[in-house]
């Protein structure tokens, strides 16, 4: 059997946007689940509208999701002898023509046919003049105007189109550039493509793309039509449902694998399995499971993802991931503290990278700086004594661990009397200028012995000068 085979020819007009970036994923996790390949290309026939610069951002969106590929990327505005190889096989074995007729005449030929109660289509007075080519000539498929086309779709079925139905279709326009269905199905072809999954908003191009394989007398691919993503109103996804661009979810502080297993779960399905990590995806993908109803894009469920994708991630892995958020607070001396474990402390309490990096500041803070409610709340002359009754349980730690720490505030509590809230949170402001923190005996090995006695200090040098200040 020949090895998958699937593509992903976005057109680089653009940032890579949720649709799209679900369906390279599609591809993708076929390809790599298969043990096929995965080729990457882009559809840049639009000289109008296609950039370097989206190329570059499409590049840069696929390298941070890990969509990794085999071949490419390859550019159609390159491959443009190819397509001409080919339009001359259809014209040499009469499955093309030149047509000649203006704009104005087709659009005469649409408005006659509608007022007849017909489709506004071409009526083929080209077909067969056998006109030569020209400089104001496009090429159009002759296309068969009995029976059906039959799209056997891996994901919706068989799908009939009446040939009656299809009219001769351009596949090349007058300035010798292939038109879409031309180009995608030669790629295809010449690829070596033999899985097509894309969005199901190609299946009307699907017949005459089949017609065209059978003129150049190629076997059809496998052909998979996913249903749309849509807005949570049901609506086509835009912006406004928080469909932004990819790179935009990096920003904001997601994980790329959370946003690769929330793609994938829009459209797929593996039993009740809601949380996938990338090795399962690719363990577990297959087109069996795609849905045919259409997936709902939910901002909050992305976020709760990947929220558990934080949680779930072995710290030292969001290390790198972290410092770009933790470098726009202006924290750049990260060696200062063992990242891995400052980030362990915070990983069960922040959603994004953004907030995590929100949460890390004090731990690079010098001095601290008290939130006004904290201080006044907790950093009071009652909290003297506890305060330096545990500086000096701590500096009598033989070794200092989470153990140990625990141990110190146990002996605290004996020496006051307190209990453990009236202790810990005069330590929590004092270390964190704040009232929520991660756990206080994490927060302190984190800290180190040095660090959290210069602290525990400050906040007493704090308290006494506020009482020392005049009313």
């Amino acid at each position: 059997m020949d090895p998958v085979i699937t593509r992903f020819p976005p057109s680089p007009t653009g940032w890579l946007h949720v649709g799209g970036a679900r369906t390279a994923l599609f591809n993708w996790l076929y390809a790599r689940h298969t043990g096929g390949r995965f080729v990457l290309r882009f559809e840049d026939t639009d000289i109008e509208r296609s950039t370097p610069q989206s190329v570059d951002a499409i590049l840069e969106s696929m390298a941070w999701l890990g969509i990794d590929w085999d071949e490419g990327p390859y550019f159609q505005s390159e491959r443009l002898p190819v397509y001409r190889e080919h339009l001359q096989i259809l014209l040499d074995t009469g499955h093309a023509y030149y047509c000649t007729c203006s704009p104005e005449d087709i659009e005469a030929m649409r408005r006659e046919a509608t007022a007849h109660g017909g489709k506004p289509r071409y009526d083929g007075r080209c077909r067969n003049k056998q006109r030569p080519a020209s400089d104001d000539a496009v090429i159009r498929f002759k296309a068969p105007a009995t029976g059906t086309t039959v799209v056997d779709d891996r994901v919706k079925g068989p799908i009939a189109f009446q040939n009656s139905e299809l009219d001769d279709f351009i596949i090349c326009r007058s300035d010798g550039m292939p038109m879409y269905n031309l180009a995608v199905v030669v790629d295809d072809i010449t690829m070596g493509i033999n899985t097509i999954i894309r969005g199901d908003d190609h299946v009307n191009n699907t017949p005459k793309q089949i017609l065209l394989y059978k003129a150049l007398g190629v076997p059809l691919p496998l052909f998979a039509h996913v249903p749309m993503v849509l807005g949570n109103d049901r609506s086509r996804l835009s912006k406004r449902h928080g469909a932004m661009s990819v790179t935009e979810y990096r920003e904001m502080g997601y994980l790329p694998d959370a946003m690769l297993n929330y793609l994938v779960r829009l459209g797929w399905s593996h039993g009740d399995q809601e949380f996938f990590t990338r090795p399962e995806l690719i363990a577990k993908f297959s087109l069996d499971n795609i849905g045919k109803s259409a997936g709902v894009f939910d901002p909050a469920k992305l976020l709760a993802l990947n929220a558990e994708h934080i949680r779930e991630a072995k710290p030292e892995t969001l290390v790198g991931p972290l410092q770009p958020f933790l470098k726009a607070h202006e924290v750049t001396q990260l060696d200062r503290r063992p990242m891995d474990l400052v980030i362990a402390t915070l990983q069960p309490r922040s959603k994004t990278l953004v907030e995590m990096a929100a949460g890390a500041l004090f731990y690079f803070q010098s001095p601290i700086v008290y939130e006004d409610k904290a201080a006044a709340k907790f950093l009071k002359p009652s909290a003297q004594e506890p305060l330096r009754q545990l500086t000096t349980a701590l500096t009598q730690l033989s070794r200092f661990d989470e153990a140990q720490i625990e141990g110190a505030f146990a002996q605290t509590m004996e020496a006051t009397g307190l209990k453990l809230g009236k202790i810990a949170q005069p330590v929590r402001v004092a270390l964190s200028g704040k009232t929520v923190s991660p756990g206080i005996f994490e927060m302190i090995r984190v800290l180190g012995r040095e660090e959290t006695l210069v602290r525990i200090n400050q906040a007493l040098a704090f308290i006494e000068a506020r009482a020392a200040a005049p009313p």
